[in-house]
């Protein structure tokens, strides 16, 4: 489903945070804060849309995907920004070597009891001020997908949180919650949360 996903983002704009303020706020003040600490990883960063606005704004960052198909959307759409393709559950970061992680839209479809482990090497792997943001859908359900994007046929589930639930989660992998944006419905998707969380030292 790759290249219908990539034609809906390059025809609609959707998923582009230039289109929606207080996305693209949310990762303007993460990339303030990071910056200076280093490196960032977009884990999950499917055609490279978030990857490619955090470069344009001198970020050192890098994107990776479990899809090589995006990985090669992400490469032609953005040559100036470096991919690769791996797994969020199998990255083998070395402790605190970056400064920044993203988890924009794309840990919603790891199973309950997977998450938490990929939180705590996400937090293994900051530097001391570093932080982690995260942006999902809110619910309780786990929503089985048979097709998406136009039609494709996919097998997934993607696994709605509440917000607090995934605190509780960032604080039992060692992090501290600094931002807790909440969006509501809209005409696109459903309710959403943005958080922010710091490995302090």
């Amino acid at each position: 489903m790759a290249d219908n996903y990539v034609e809906m983002v390059t025809t609609t704009g959707v998923g582009d945070i230039r289109t929606h303020p207080w996305l693209r706020a949310a990762v303007d003040a993460f990339a303030d804060v990071v910056a200076p600490i280093g490196p960032v990883l977009d884990v999950g960063c499917g055609p490279g849309t978030v990857t490619a606005y955090l470069a344009e704004r001198d970020i050192d960052v890098s994107g990776i995907d479990l899809s090589p198909r995006m990985i090669d959307h992400a490469r032609r759409l953005h040559p100036q920004c470096t991919f690769r393709v791996g797994s969020a559950t199998d990255l083998d970061l070395r402790p605190a070597s970056l400064g920044g992680i993203l988890g924009w839209w794309s840990l919603f479809n790891l199973p309950r009891h997977i998450l938490p482990t990929v939180l705590s090497s996400f937090a293994a792997a900051l530097r001391p001020g570093g932080q982690l943001i995260i942006a999902t859908h809110v619910g309780d359900d786990d929503v089985v997908r048979t097709e998406a994007y136009n039609g494709v046929p996919v097998t997934w589930t993607t696994y709605q949180w509440q917000p607090d639930q995934l605190i509780a989660l960032l604080q039992q992998a060692g992090l501290r919650t600094v931002a807790d944006l909440r969006l509501a419905a809209d005409q696109i998707s459903g309710p959403a949360s943005v958080l922010v969380a710091q490995r302090d030292n």
